[in-house]
């Protein structure tokens, strides 16, 4: 009886040994469980959208800045319920403000849109215009390349527009007059018709002497000639059917000069008249 009860204690106190030398196994795979857990949660960080961030970050604004939120009537009656009278969550508020980025970004989209849409028809607008300022440009050249005025009649398209260039002498006006000769008759019918292809463009008649001084009973300085000059222009180009609400005409006597007045070369180029069909798109 004594010899079992001994066989019995030991036999007990060989599992108790043997059980508590297995009890590493349970703390070792709770350790691995724990490092896989938190390799998860480094991974899932690791991998945040950055859009999802930032709706979080536009939610979280809009609900901490003290606007007060639209909600239902529910609240103001007795008895609402706690699901009635609810405050919004931050998803409620997470649906309000995408909307609220997206229309301004459709916005900002369809201004862009227009802005180049504007330039694109400006841009078509200065192309057409210089089409035109082409054509009338090469029927005049081609007009005094046949009547034998290309040394006294020149054209050029400049940044204010396109530019007429008609000496004086011995075509238009006999020296100290502001009498049109006989020979400028064809020559401003034909600048008159080209002129009145578009009735839209302004037109700029001015008058250019050179430095010598002019003292008749008619024109006491080349101011009161090279403006009577440009008058005269103006006078023939209106009786020619251009619109008179379209022309001006101005004397700048020896003001703008193109050649140098110490030769008679340089200062018959200066006696002329300038008319000036001024550019209105991409000015």
């Amino acid at each position: 009886m004594t010899m079992a009860r001994k066989r019995g204690r030991r036999g007990r106190h060989g599992g108790a040994e043997e059980e508590s030398s297995e009890r590493w196994l349970l703390t070792y795979a709770d350790m691995i469980t724990l490092l896989m857990a938190l390799f998860m949660v480094l991974f899932s960080i690791s991998s945040v959208n950055i859009s999802k961030i930032q709706a979080l970050q536009l939610s979280l604004r809009a609900a901490f800045s003290g606007n007060i939120l639209p909600g239902g009537k529910a609240i103001a009656k007795p008895g609402a319920s706690s699901s009635s009278s609810r405050a919004p969550s931050s998803l409620d508020v997470q649906a309000i403000v995408p909307v609220t980025a997206q229309n301004e970004s459709t916005l900002q989209s369809t201004a862009t849109h227009g802005s180049a849409s504007a330039a694109a028809q400006s841009q078509m607008a200065a192309n057409q215009e210089t089409s035109l300022f082409i054509h009338i440009k090469h029927q005049i050249d081609a007009y005094a390349a046949v009547h034998g005025f290309s040394k006294s009649v020149q054209t050029s398209i400049e940044p204010q527009g396109l530019v007429i260039r008609v000496l004086t002498d011995g075509l238009l006006f006999a020296s100290g007059q502001a009498s049109l000769n006989g020979k400028a008759d064809g020559l401003l019918s034909e600048i008159s018709q080209l002129l009145n292809v578009d009735e839209t463009h302004p037109i700029e008649v001015g008058g250019n002497t050179d430095s010598v001084p002019i003292h008749s009973a008619a024109f006491p300085s080349n101011w009161e000639l090279s403006t009577a000059r440009a008058s005269t222009v103006v006078r023939f180009l209106v009786e020619r059917g251009v619109s008179a609400h379209r022309l001006t005409a101005a004397g700048f006597a020896d003001q703008r000069p193109v050649a140098s007045d110490a030769t008679a070369i340089g200062r018959a180029r200066n006696r002329r008249v300038e008319i000036l069909m001024r550019r209105i798109a991409g000015a």
